[in-house]
């Protein structure tokens, strides 16, 4: 293990410091397998392995049509790398979801504040149209709960605040399936669907009338609210032990 790690370590950093000093951009083309494996005296298999990592990191998209001859390309999508480090250890109980309850809150009820006197008409307007869209009367409690997510993050960009913004989606990735799962299992989904668009309402009248600290006021009992109905079907941690 700790030889294949070292077979691609240069390549890795090579593009890190290529992207700190702007000789990669984003939107480049890296390139093709055999000519990186060539570069570097490594194999291609390497060279394939260390494509995956900055993948799962969101640094690189490897085209549908790749070959050995076509590179792939620079992007930036740092949600992608955290919220797949964060589902791997919420799904281990290496992280609390009681603690990214709180960190959501935290940044959400921020995020609502920031949003100052003059709010993206850009960002109301996206939020807008995922209110409405979760309004139609035969979502299923996961098609619901998947335009909740993104709802919370088109609030949450109010802030103008980009880390704040991954952070938040990366956070609601984290433990989107448990409360998708846990929602559908509610007693009567449609009534907590019901409430949940109650409360969206409210949260976006808030905000769209420019009341911050009412809308972060909101924002935090609808939070805590869905917590406690779901709170049951999601896991915790293990204990210290684990970490």
């Amino acid at each position: 293990m700790s030889g294949a790690h070292r077979s691609y370590d240069a390549l890795l950093a090579d593009v890190e410091s290529g992207l700190g000093s702007g000789s990669i951009s984003v939107g480049d083309q890296l390139p093709g397998e055999r000519v990186l494996a060539g570069k570097y005296g490594i194999s291609r298999a390497s060279v394939r392995e260390a494509v995956r990592i900055l993948d799962v990191l969101g640094i690189l998209d490897v085209p549908a049509n790749a070959g050995p001859r076509s590179g792939p390309v620079v992007i930036s999508n740092p949600s992608r790398g955290l919220g797949s480090a964060l589902r791997l250890h919420v799904a281990a109980r290496g992280l609390s979801v009681a603690d990214i309850v709180e960190t959501r809150i935290l940044l959400e009820t921020w995020a609502a504040r920031a949003a100052g006197e003059h709010p993206s008409p850009g960002d109301l307007a996206e939020a807008r149209t995922l209110l409405e869209a979760m309004d139609a009367p035969d979502l299923s409690p996961r098609e619901f709960h998947g335009l909740d997510a993104r709802f919370h993050v088109a609030l949450s960009r109010l802030g103008g605040n980009v880390v704040i913004e991954t952070l938040m989606e990366a956070l609601g990735g984290s433990i989107s399936g448990y409360i998708g799962d846990a929602l559908a299992a509610l007693d009567d989904p449609r009534a907590a669907m019901d409430e949940l668009r109650s409360q969206h309402h409210a949260i976006f009248d808030a905000v769209n009338g420019r009341r911050q600290d009412t809308a972060a006021g909101l924002l935090r009992d609808h939070i805590h609210w869905l917590d406690d109905q779901t709170r049951g079907d999601v896991p915790e941690t293990r204990g210290p032990g684990t970490r």
